[in-house]
């Protein structure tokens, strides 16, 4: 049996999320589909982690084991065939046996976007949080600093996580504006159950002046859900990358 590690991008507007839920449309149902089409056998997919409906990826990371012969330059193209337009493999490589896309990840990347038009954009409307107000951009990119480092993250955990241990590791976090739109990037070693959208939400209470940027170490110390700001919608969310 070969392991095939693949690059996946998808736009996940229109998914009920990663991971298959009975008959609802998902990511790992499709890729399961297609690859029950290309490699004729049943194939399980394991991903880097579970992404939620409407949250996007640039860099999802799969595996999945196969006795199929087709040579690994040939299984994206094969795939695309087979896949709908709004899930595409970027490439394809084989790897160790040991290999697994979600126990192996040492560092993953998430990117919210914001647009900041003063009117909502249709372009934009699946891909980025419309804030057409002033924010202070300044602020929230203070705030973020405060990330950076070993901390318990429980503050930012949406209830319905069964993880043992809240505590992450964040490598990078900041902010780039890019014209008219501003994203928010955060590198960890792993994240909660909505912990970056409720990042998001907090940032976006300091960029409008409803909390100092230092709330933000304060929150974070307080390992309470109710000491940070609300969720921020899925749609601006991006797992742009994962290392190993």
């Amino acid at each position: 049996m070969r392991n095939i590690k693949c690059i996946v991008a998808y736009d996940g507007t229109d998914f009920r999320g990663y991971q298959r839920q009975g008959r609802l449309r998902t990511v790992q149902a499709e890729l399961e589909a297609a690859a029950a089409i290309i490699l004729r056998e049943t194939a399980k997919i394991a991903a880097s982690g579970r992404t939620d409906a409407g949250v996007h990826a640039r860099g999802q990371v799969i595996n999945f084991l196969t006795g199929c012969s087709i040579p690994v330059a040939r299984i994206p193209h094969a795939f695309n065939s087979a896949l709908p337009p709004d899930i595409v493999l970027l490439g394809a490589e084989e790897v160790p046996a040991d290999f697994h896309a979600r126990i192996r990840a040492k560092r993953k990347t998430y990117c919210y976007q914001f647009y900041r038009g003063p009117f909502p954009s249709p372009f934009y409307r699946h891909y980025a949080y419309h804030v057409p107000e002033a924010l202070d951009w300044a602020a929230m990119e203070t705030a973020a600093q405060h990330l950076i480092g070993q901390h318990d993250f429980t503050s930012f955990r949406a209830s319905g996580s069964t993880v043992r241990s809240n505590v992450r590791t964040v490598f990078a976090a900041g902010l780039t504006p890019a014209g008219e739109t501003v994203d928010f990037r955060i590198a960890a070693d792993g994240f909660l159950y909505n912990m970056v959208r409720i990042i998001v939400g907090t940032l976006l209470e300091i960029g409008r002046g409803k909390l100092e940027p230092e709330t933000m170490a304060a929150i974070i110390t307080a390992r309470d859900r109710a000491a940070a700001g609300p969720t921020a919608p899925p749609h601006g969310l991006y797992l742009e990358r994962v290392e190993y």
